[in-house]
């Protein structure tokens, strides 16, 4: 009886992550992100990358705080991250091209928007768009 007890004991423990609880720092800091809370939301997303550093879109997320904060090194670190974790992560692509295109660096931003167009799902019509302005802005 003892050992059933332990047992159970031992599978509650090994089933059951205390850290689990703390999970909701992505879901609390997009809520904040929403609402423009743009330190509040870029703390709980590093919080959550502490739990989780493979959380491409806590990664994202903080891309788009300092884009918003106007700070494109972090901005670009962090889409960088991004595509390190998830080469396919269209989003990621683009808003990095796009920022290339800002840095008036068209050579990657071309370079970003032909491997947008190799892996394009969602974004294809905004990859189109992106290659008519770079285009037209590398020609000036």
């Amino acid at each position: 009886m003892i050992f059933k007890v332990i047992k159970i004991i031992f599978i509650y423990f090994l089933t059951t992550n205390p850290l689990k609880a703390n999970t909701k720092f992505f879901e609390e800091g997009l809520d904040l992100f929403k609402n423009k809370k743009f330190d509040l939301a870029k703390f709980k997303f590093e919080q959550e990358i502490v739990l989780n550093p493979k959380s491409e879109l806590s990664y994202l997320y903080l891309s788009k705080i300092f884009k918003n904060l106007d700070n494109k090194n972090l901005q670009e670190q962090n889409l960088n991250t991004v595509i390190l974790l998830n080469p396919k992560n269209e989003e990621a692509i683009y808003n990095l091209a796009l920022l290339k295109l800002e840095l008036s660096d068209y050579k990657k931003s071309k370079e970003l928007n032909n491997r947008l167009t190799k892996v394009c799902d969602k974004f294809c019509d905004r990859s189109k768009e992106l290659k008519i302005e770079i285009e037209n802005l590398s020609k000036k």
